[in-house]
Formats: structure tokens, sequence, C-alpha cells
């Protein structure tokens, strides 16, 4: 599910208040200071970064950042030169001039506002332009804007008043720190350039105009937008006067109220008030006033009553939304909690307009609505955060104040019916900085653990939950087919019956499968996702972007859609499962006379397989504007998705479109009413199961949990369990406390390349940007650790070493090999092994999202660990390393020779990989041995099992026989060995344990 970073948006910032362009005499006070000039553009200030001051450029990729210069113009309005530059952007771009970090911030709070000469094109494009206010520099401040239309041709001033800049709830480039446009810590500013257009500008002489008045430096606020009071209650409105530098008022600041207006009756829903509210001069910033607002009751059940709270305000800023007190919805039958979950549904469902209905199958993106006015005014149904789309400060608190904020607003609604707000919690509470951190999925898969998939689940949920996020999109129950494949650490692994196996973690997550737990304040909706067969996309037919597999098309028969890629799907349905999400990929099965058809179209699938046959009765969300991926005009992408299934549409910025397209295509006779109603009783369904009309708001007893010793000891098992040991000659692990250990790698010491993608950021990050433990500094507790990333170090006198090496982070098709990524070990990497393990005996752990090919190298490499991604716990790592805990992982995809034998995978005619599916050594105490009669004898032991129902005997049995095999084997698998031994743990995984004792027995055979 691709995510932005929640980049320079000027899609975004255009909804800013525009500024008023206006000539100097325009606005000039008689008594206004003479300007101070801020740019001249004269040659003055450079073209350099922070800390120095200057003039610099940014954007998206390598080609949106402008080409800038400074241009001698006989027109210039001031001076001989101007700022020219041109410009061709794809994704954003612009350029910034920050002030001297090793210089005082400058003070522009004596002035009305920022004004600059501007060259107009008649575009009738936006220009955002943003001022940076406090914090330590340029590029740790808070950012400001606003913007002004290119709608007119040659110089023109534009006068940009601070009164009209608003701070940026989409992007911030810290933590918040005092959301106040203060002024008096000015850092610089930035100018945003238009998108998809090829263009040039000039500017000139930027400089700060007028006096402030004190409506700049005081603002009155309340402190709710929205104010809930059950029926027959008094709703308190707190007033509250601030000023910049919390400076007493200069002025007195007065504020006239009324109730008027909104969906209540004075006298029969409340009582009218009416007043003025003075705060004289030298009155202390922070200064609070209340006004009651007193509802009557009444025995009529009704639906929710507004009574907004008109405000005059003279001598301040006013508050940017009028505050309405809400007279909760009563008495209604969808209301009794006592009731069963179908009889409210039916009840508020016959209540609901179609508007109403519109809105709960809409998703938008927290970063869309701002602070949230739009939930209201379009009755959304959900928001979500994408990848990297956070609160600021990135702290559990203002996750739930966050959440908290948005829900308020769905409570101003006519049925309050509550938000669901969702998050890709792909491996922990993976955007929020210090949670825990799981392995991705496909080390988990590595574990053959079911009991730990779920209490991973677990620990998610508790700490999704936490934070105020009912609804997590996980897990991903693809089966991968190619780990060219850049989702491929998303899949348990390339075998269905070990992705069913770990499927365990939806209980972990919801609890039991008939929903009842949901309510509870430690579980969460999960989502299995993508329906289906994203993990079997062929290589080369992706059309999106540059990518390579992801998003392309599945190729199937019958057949092996339900043998390999539906069957996870069952069982997530019969574990419960409360969502499922489509896939952006195509499927193509052979012989149905469809070709490719994109799954988010497919209602053979949807509405026939999953929710017909399998009786999925929880709803289908669709991925990030995959709707925009299907063929025709807007109106026939949305009723063909929603005809074939679709719920709720994940419509991140385009959620006003989507809503009106929608009910335009009802009204039209395109999309049923039946089917209307079907997706909102299903979404209705499950927000009732979460309890959320009775607890809307978070419940954060558990936020103490977040991050805590009890959640990472289960990372840091999990991280443990998922180191698959390929390779051990001559014993060289477990390491001993005694020995001298040289440590290289570019993975050895780096907590974001260990946690990969989706982590903090969609794309994930190298470097320290969450909390946790590093393989090295794991080490170093247990071990005499010397560190040299490049191994440029001198090698000599070290008993052994360890090269830690691998992947950087990526995400979805961004990942694909091909885009920009190969399975190849970096050239720094490749070095650093060749330098270790020439010089001592050497373990090497990779570490990364899938296998890398080391095969050329792999005689010089004396053990060989499969790390997988194994997130924050590197003290897990180490564990196994140093013997705390003996290797027990096993692969959970095969492990190939070269990318030529690409796709290859467990149960393929032609099976000859480097390392077979289910390979992993052991470094238990008591190794189990014997021969071929030890096997046979299994074999039957085995069988008896089998026959006897008992499936602990029958995994005991075939563990015993697979570790004779590898004993035997070492790392010299040959395709004879690799067939049968990979045969075999498919087998257990199904039950058939005598058969998998027989196919271990043929693999011993061959060795």
């Amino acid at each position: 599910m691709p995510r932005t970073a929640l980049l320079l948006s000027t899609t975004l910032l255009s909804t800013a208040l525009l500024a008023a362009v206006l000539t100097p005499t325009a606005s000039q006070a008689a008594d206004d200071p003479a300007p101070v000039p801020v740019d001249r553009f004269e040659g003055e200030v450079p073209f350099a970064s922070q800390p120095a001051e200057g003039i610099f450029t940014w954007g998206g990729d390598g080609d949106d950042p402008p080409a800038l210069q400074l241009t001698a113009r006989a027109d210039a309005p001031e001076g001989e030169k101007v700022l020219t530059g041109a410009y061709d952007i794809s994704g954003y771009g612009g350029f910034t001039h920050d002030f001297a970090a090793d210089r005082p911030a400058h003070d522009w709070s004596a002035r009305r506002g920022i004004r600059l000469w501007w060259e107009g094109q008649d575009s009738g494009k936006k220009i955002p332009f943003e001022i940076k206010d406090g914090g330590a520099n340029g590029e740790a401040s808070e950012l400001w804007t606003t913007s002004f239309t290119d709608d007119f041709t040659g110089w023109k001033q534009v006068e940009l008043p601070f009164t009209g800049f608003a701070y940026r709830t989409d992007y911030q480039p810290v933590g918040g720190i005092d959301h106040v446009l203060g002024l008096t810590g000015m850092w610089g500013y930035a100018v945003t350039l238009p998108v998809g257009v090829k263009g040039r500008f000039a500017m000139d002489d930027v400089e700060l105009y007028g006096r402030a008045d004190q409506a700049l430096r005081a603002k009155v606020t309340t402190d709710a937008a929205v104010y809930p009071v059950r029926e027959g209650g008094t709703a308190t409105v707190s007033v509250t006067v601030a000023t910049t530098g919390s400076a007493p008022l200069d002025e007195p600041v007065t504020v006239a109220y009324a109730t008027t207006g909104g969906t209540a009756d004075p006298g029969r829903d409340y009582t009218p008030v009416t007043g003025t509210l003075t705060f004289p001069a030298g009155t202390a910033s922070g200064a609070t006033r209340t006004v009651k607002v007193r509802t009557l009751r009444d025995t009529t059940g009704e639906p929710a009553e507004t009574v907004p709270l008109q405000l005059t305000v003279t001598g301040a800023k006013a508050p940017a939304e009028t505050p309405q007190v809400v007279v909760d919805a009563n008495g209604l039958p969808y209301l009794d909690a006592r009731s069963p979950v179908r009889k409210r549904v039916a009840d508020l469902l016959s209540r609901m307009s179609l508007e109403e209905k519109a809105g709960q199958m809409t998703q938008a993106e927290r970063g869309a609505v701002g602070e949230g006015a739009d939930v209201t005014a379009y009755q959304l149904g959900s928001l979500l955060s994408g990848g990297g789309s956070t609160p600021t400060p990135n702290t559990p608190e203002a996750w739930a104040e966050m959440i908290d904020g948005f829900q308020l607003r769905a409570l101003a609604t006519r049925l309050q019916i509550p938000l669901i707000y969702g998050v890709d919690a792909v491996h922990g509470h993976n955007n929020l900085v210090g949670a825990t951190i799981m392995p991705h999925n496909i080390g988990i898969g590595a574990t053959r653990d079911p009991q730990l998939a779920q209490r991973t689940g677990a620990v998610t949920a508790s700490e999704v939950r936490a934070t105020g996020v009912p609804w997590d999109f996980a897990p991903c129950v693809c089966v991968s087919r190619d780990e060219r494949w850049g989702r491929s650490y998303e899949s348990f692994g390339e075998d269905p019956a070990l992705v069913e196996s770990m499927e365990t973690v939806i209980q972990g997550l919801q609890g039991r499968a008939d929903g009842r737990d949901l309510k509870n304040d430690d579980k969460v909706l999960a989502t299995a996702k993508h329906f289906v067969g994203d993990g079997g996309t062929e290589y080369g037919s992706s059309t999106t972007g540059t990518y390579t597999i992801d998003q392309g098309v599945t190729k199937v028969t019958r057949q092996q859609l339900e043998a390999v890629h539906l069957a996870p799907y069952r069982t997530a349905v019969d574990r419960g499962i409360g969502t499922v999400m489509p896939s952006y990929s195509s499927l193509d099965v052979l012989g149905d006379g469809q070709g490719p058809v994109k799954m988010h179209a497919r209602a053979d699938m949807i509405n026939g397989v999953l929710k017909g046959r399998m009786g999925f009765d929880g709803f289908v969300i669709s991925d990030w504007n995959a709707v925009d991926q299907l063929p025709g005009d807007y109106p026939s992408r949305v009723r063909t998705a929603v005809n074939a299934g679709v719920d709720m549409m994940m419509v991140p910025y385009g959620y006003q479109d989507f809503a009106s397209t929608l009910i335009g295509q009802v009204n039209a006779g395109q999309v049923s009413r039946k089917r209307i109603d079907d997706a909102v009783s299903r979404i209705l369904t499950q927000k009732f199961r979460l309890g959320l009309f009775e607890h809307p708001y978070a419940r954060t007893d558990n936020a103490s949990k977040i991050g805590g010793a009890a959640h990472r000891a289960v990372a840091r098992q999990a991280a443990a369990q998922s180191q698959v040991l390929l390779k051990n000659s001559g014993g060289v692990l477990p390491l001993r406390k005694t020995q001298k250990v040289y440590v290289a790698g570019s993975n050895a010491d780096d907590l974001g390349n260990q946690t990969g993608g989706w982590t903090v950021t969609w794309q994930g990050a190298s470097g320290t940007h969450t909390q946790g433990t590093t393989i090295l500094d794991a080490m170093r507790e247990d071990g005499d650790v010397t560190y040299s990333k490049d191994a440029s170090a001198p090698t000599a006198g070290y008993d052994v070493g360890v090269v830690v090496v691998g992947e950087t982070p990526y995400a979805e098709g961004v990942g694909d090999v091909g885009n920009g990524h190969s399975l190849q070990l970096s050239a720094a990497d490749r070095a650093a092994v060749d330098r270790v393990c020439a010089a001592m005996k050497c373990a090497v752990l990779i570490v990364s999202g899938r296998p890398l090919l080391v095969g050329d190298r792999l005689g010089a490499i004396d053990a060989l660990v499969a790390s997988w991604l194994p997130g924050t716990e590197g003290d897990g790592v180490a564990d196994v390393l140093y013997g705390k805990r003996p290797f027990t992982g096993r692969l959970p995809v095969t492990w190939p020779r070269s990318e030529a034998q690409l796709p290859i995978n467990v149960g393929d005619t032609s099976y000859d990989p480097q390392f077979p599916y289910g390979w992993g050594l052991t470094t238990l105490a008591k190794t189990p041995t014997g021969g071929a009669a030890t096997l046979r004898a299994l074999g039957v032991a085995a069988a008896a099992a089998e026959r006897a129902g008992s499936d602990r005997a029958g995994r005991a049995l075939v563990a015993r026989a697979r570790l004779i095999v590898q004993q035997k084997v070492g790392a010299d698998v040959t395709a004879a060995v690799a067939k049968p031994f990979a045969d075999a743990d498919h087998l257990s995984l199904t039950g058939r344990y005598a058969e998998a004792v027989r196919k271990l027995a043929e693999a011993y055979r061959a060795a």
C-alpha cells in the first residue's frame, strides 16, 4: 500500500488563505515605518545551505529542483538584478532562503507582513509561500504558509500579511514547537513552485512592511471546536486570549457571543445566551473566560442537534472556527449497547441519508483534513495515517490527542457515527517513534512458531489501540513467489501452508474469531491483504512507474489460484478477519477469457469468492487511491470498484470527489441502493463490534506499555527465533564470551537498516530514527568486540570475525529488483566480507528483506546467517550468536543460487537452490543422531502420530528427522537433496508427517 511521506504538497498548500495582491499604495498607512529589506537579489546572499546563510533549491527527485540565477534586468523593480528561475516539476520543488544558523534569528514581530515583487505569467497557478518560525534554525523550525495566485502579467508587488499565514498540518520538519506564529525567531522563507507545468519565474525585493497591530500579536481561541453534551447538560466553552511572547495586552479585547443558527431549537432544546467578554488592556496572555450553554431535556428520542456559538472579536484575531455545542443523540435504538449488533445496524441504517452513507464509505488521509472540519462537513466514516503521516510530536500522547480531535468532529454529525481510524502497523506500531518494532513477516515465518506469531500480534494491537487507533492494515497474507518483489518481506513465506500457519497473528490482533474481544482496549480490527495473488505477479509485468513486479499481473490456472493464493484467505475468514484489502495487481486466470483484470474491479473474486463462497462478513477497504488505477473516467471507476464489492474507498486526498461521485452514480441508477446498504452495514457492524459507539475516544491505559520491557522481550524472542543458520563449518557459532571478535559491515550498527521499510516512514531510512538496540550494541554487551564498518581497521589478533551486511530500507515497488535494487551485496559489503573472511574464521549475517546471492563467496564463509529484518531488538540476534538461545529458524523462502533461477519455489519440478525451503541448522546442545534406520523408525512413529491426530508429536518427529538429514548434508546441498527436503517441510505443515519423514529419508540417501 503506497504511502507518501506527506511531502511539500502544493495541492494542500493551495487551500491556505490567499494573500491579498495589492499595489504598495493600496495598503500603505501614513505612519507606517520604512520597509526592511530581506532579499534584494543583488548578490548579497549566496547560493548556500545551512548553517551558512543562503538560497538553496529542493525537490522530490533529481529533476524537480528549479534552476536559479541572479539576472540583470532593466525592468527590475528594485536595484539592477532579480532572482530568476526555470522549472519543470513532477513531484514537488522550490527554493528557500535560510538565515545563518550561527547568528541570532530575526525579529519580524513589529511588522504587518512580508511582500515581494513577482513577474506574473498569468498561469492561474497558486504559489505557496512559507515562513520559518522558531526552533533551532531554518531546517528545524515551524512552517507557516499562505499563497498568492499568478493571475496577472508583468511585475506586481504581492503583500502577504502575517495574519494570513496558517500553521502547516500536512508537513512539519520537526516536532511541534508551540504552534504559535511568534515572529520573534524567524529563520527565512520558502517558495513552492507549480507542479505539472513547465515554466519560469522572476521575483525581486522581498521586504517586511507595515506596522504590526494587536490583531496580529493577539488571538482569541476556544478550548475546542465541538462541545458534545448530553441532553439536559450544560456545555462550558472556555475563551482564551493569548499574545505573541506572552506579553500583556496593549489594548482591550472584546468578544461578543451569541447562540444562533444550528439545528437545535432555542427555548425548546437549549436556553439562548448572549453577552460580551472583555479582556482589558494589561490582561495577561492566557487569560480565560467561560460561556455556559444549558441544554434542555425532553422525552423524545432524537438525533444530535447543534448550537453554534457565534463569536465577534475586536482587538485580536478571532478563532478559525465557530465553536458548536452538540446535544448528543439520545433515545434511539442504535444507541442501546444491550441490543444485538445486527439490530443496531438495521436501525441506524434506516435513519441514514444517502449522503451519510456515502460518507461512511469514504476514507481520507489525516493530512488532507487539517484540523478535521471536513470530517463533519462530509460525514466521513474513516481516516488513516499513511506511512510517515504522524502527529507532531510523534508520541503516544500526541497520537491519542490527534485522533480524539478527529473523533470529536465525527460526533458533531447528526447521527454521531464515530470514525474508524486505520494505520499500517505491519511489524509493530511502526509509524510511532519508540514503539516495539517486530521482525518483518518474513522473519516471523522463519520462526515457524504460530504461538509466537500470535504474541507479536497481541503486542502490536496493544500498542496501536493505546494511541487511539482501532484498525490495523495487517497482516499481509500474500504468498511471495518471487524474491525480486519489493514486498517480499511482507510475506510469511512462499508456501501457502506456512502463511496459513502464521495467521494466528490475526487472533493476536483481534482476539477470538467471533469478534467478541474487539471492544477490548488491547485489540484492533485486522486486515488481510492484498486480495488476491499479489505475491504471484510476473517479473516485468508492472505498469506502475519504474516498478518491475509490484502491482503487476498474476497469471495462474484456476487450480493454482485456489491452492496457492486463495488458501490463506479461507483461513483468514475462518479466523474472523474484520477487513480485507484488494491488491493493486491484476489477475489473469488462464482460460477464463477475461485476461488481466485489476483486482479492485473483479466482482467475481470479491463478491463471488470472498463474500459469497467464503462467507466473509467484514468489509472490503480499497488500497491507497487504487480506484484511480481502474480504466475509464472517474464515475465509471467508482461504480466499477463499488459494484465489484469494495465497501470503503481509500481516497486520501480525493474524498470530496469520491463522495459526490458515488452519490451521483446512485442517483443515476448505476450503483444500487441495496449495494450501498450492504457496504454501510458491513462498516457499521465492525464499528459496533469495536465498541466505538460506547468508547469513541482513545483508551490510553496501556500507553505505558508501549516500547516497554515486556513488549520488547517478545520482539527479542521473535528476532532470535527468526535467525536462520544456513552454514556453520567448524562450529564457528555460537561465539564464546572469551573470544576477541572483529565486527564489520554496513548493517552491524544501523537501526534503520535493521528495521527496514515501513518504519516511522513509508520507505524507512538508514540511521537511527526510533529507539532500539543495534546488533553491534547487543554484541558489545555479550563479548569482547572491536568494530570497523568497512573492515579497514587491522584484522590481526582476532579469534573470529562477524560481518553484518545486506540491504538498505525500501518498501513496495520502490524495492523491486531492477528498480534501483538487486540481489547482490553492495561493493562495500563484498569488500568487507572478503577482507574479514580472508583474515580469520568468519560468520556473515545478511540483514535483508529477501535472500541475497552469496554463492560466489560461500566457500570463504565459515558461517552464514539469514538475519532478515529483525526489528528494534538486536539483542535477539546477539542471543543466538552467543548461544543464549539456540538457532532454530528455518527458511520461509527458497535461497537461490542465481537470479536466473527466479522464480524458484518449493514444489517446483526443477529445484536446485543454494539452500532449500525449510533449511535451518541448529546450535542445540543435544542434536539428534542416527542414520537410515533411525529415519525408518521415525517414519513409523510419524504415521502413528498422524493416525492419532497428534500434531505436536508429528511435528517433533519430523523435526528430529530434519536435523539428522542436515547434519549429514552440511553445506553441500545438491538438487537431489534439496527437492525432497523442501517438500518435507511443506508436507509437515499440512499434517502429512509420515510422508514428510519419507521425503527426508530420500534426501538423506541422496546426500
